[in-house]
């Protein structure tokens, strides 16, 4: 009994012995928090931003690599320099690329707020949009026709609402230093007036009529001479809708382009009504298939 009782005793002596030892030898074995920040970078500029700031919670060595400059200079747009000038009034010389990242990502507001601007988070494509209010609108003095009117769907805070009227016509422009690349132009709409009642959506489609009868006519030009056409019936009501107006190239960073837009329906055999109009975007051309409705 005695032998069998230090045969155990040594048995575990010597299992204690080794599992000791294995665990000196796993807290000897590298980690990933051991690899020097620079190759960390390295590895960084292989993933999305909003995978590499995921990926900076994992430990010091990639927290730190996560704002290493050169990650972020393949993010940004080619002329990211002419975008801050465009935006900011004032940019501090001391910020690191992705600080300009994460700004340029914000909806950042210019030409009195009528105008925004932003980065796509995942993809650093640069896409605009314009408010009702930096359009030209025919007969949006006469509030018989059309009114501003408040409300929390749209990113400007108001969209122009248009009650009745016969000739319809909504023109506007930007001139903006877009990165090369192709774009496509959108107005985003809805048929109906839509509100809140005991913390519900509603839609008030009383005055939404004569967009069936003949369609809209949809049309963009650029300053280097491109030109697009579309047409469409405005059917689905109750819902916001982008509607694609058609697609420019960009051929120069360096350059401003000047884009052109308008949406009409001047057939006056007939009125039209009941269409809230929220903006006009300008997006990279990857994302038409995500957004198109007609």
């Amino acid at each position: 009994m005695g032998a069998n009782f230090s045969a155990l005793f040594f048995g575990q002596e010597g299992s204690n012995a080794c599992s000791n030892g294995s665990n000196l030898a796993l807290q000897s074995k590298p980690n990933l928090g051991d690899l020097p920040e620079d190759c960390v970078a390295l590895i960084l500029g292989y993933f999305d931003p909003p995978e590499i700031c995921k990926l900076a919670s994992m430990n010091r060595a990639f927290r730190g690599a996560s704002w290493a400059d050169f990650v972020w200079e393949s993010k940004l747009p080619s002329n990211y320099e002419v975008l801050l000038q465009k935006v900011f009034d004032d940019v501090p010389e001391n910020l690191g690329k992705r600080q300009i990242y994460e700004r340029l990502c914000r909806a950042n507001s210019f030409d009195g707020g009528t105008k925004r601007v932003w980065l796509h988070k995942r993809t650093g494509g640069v896409c605009l949009s314009i408010a009702s209010k930096g359009l030209a609108i025919t007969g949006i003095d006469d509030r018989r026709y059309w009114n501003h009117i408040p409300t929390e769907e749209s990113r400007f805070c108001t969209v122009a609402y248009l009650q009745q009227i016969w000739w319809f016509e909504v023109d506007g422009e930007v001139d903006f230093p877009l990165p090369t690349g192709s774009y496509s132009v959108f107005f985003k709409l809805q048929l109906g007036r839509a509100s809140k009642r005991f913390g519900r959506r509603i839609c008030n489609s009383e005055h939404v009529h004569g967009w069936d009868i003949k369609p809209v006519q949809f049309q963009l030009w650029t300053s280097d001479g491109q030109h697009a056409a579309s047409k469409c019936f405005l059917k689905e009501t109750g819902k916001w809708n982008y509607y694609h107006v058609g697609t420019f190239v960009v051929d120069s960073s360096n350059a401003s382009t000047k884009i052109k837009f308008s949406m009409t329906q001047i057939d006056c055999t007939h009125t039209k009504g009941g269409l809230c109009l929220d903006s006009v975007v300008i997006y990279p051309n990857e994302f038409k298939e995500r957004l198109t409705h007609f």
